[in-house]
């Protein structure tokens, strides 16, 4: 097996009209993190382009082996999830361009992966993720804290079900 394939990079996504959080980790080492911001003054569909371009580059750049992004999941406003929902799909678009498989996870497996508590809230996964990763400062902002701990649990995925296959 080559290192490739022992340690993918994995892409994480916090998926947002707003605020894309995206995480590139390998073995457990994030090699960028950061956030997609459209300006706000573009309308939702180009919004959705920028993040799309975005995604694109970040996978141009670093050649990962899989994304790993968030379930959809409708709280209490409609109209905020179909946005998130659009968003998401940009990012599902750009991973399919590339040929790069795809791993959804609910926000509370995401959470308990980063804090050992499925309902942390977003300072704690950061500042957990801050800990785990022996990073000098919290990560901010959430959303890429988020992402960073989307890349996580996938990371942990892939370890529990290689240990699975020697047992």
């Amino acid at each position: 097996m080559d290192k490739a394939q022992q340690f993918p990079i994995i892409l994480g996504i916090d998926p947002g009209s707003n605020c894309t959080g995206f995480a590139l980790l390998q073995n457990k080492t994030p090699l960028e993190y950061g956030c997609i911001v459209p300006p706000k003054n573009l309308s939702l569909p180009k919004k959705y382009l920028e993040i799309f371009e975005a995604v694109c580059f970040l996978i141009q750049k670093h050649k990962p082996h899989v994304m790993a992004i968030e379930t959809q999941f409708v709280y209490k406003n409609v109209q905020s999830a179909i946005k998130l929902g659009m968003a998401r799909g940009a990012c599902l678009i750009a991973a399919a361009k590339h040929d790069i498989d795809v791993f959804e996870y609910a926000p509370k497996k995401i959470k308990l992966a980063a804090t050992g508590v499925g309902s942390a809230s977003k300072h704690q996964v950061s500042h957990m993720l801050q800990l785990m990763l022996g990073l000098q400062a919290p990560i901010l902002p959430y959303d890429a804290a988020d992402a960073l701990a989307i890349a996580l649990c996938h990371q942990n995925s892939i370890n529990s079900h290689q240990l699975r296959s020697y047992v």
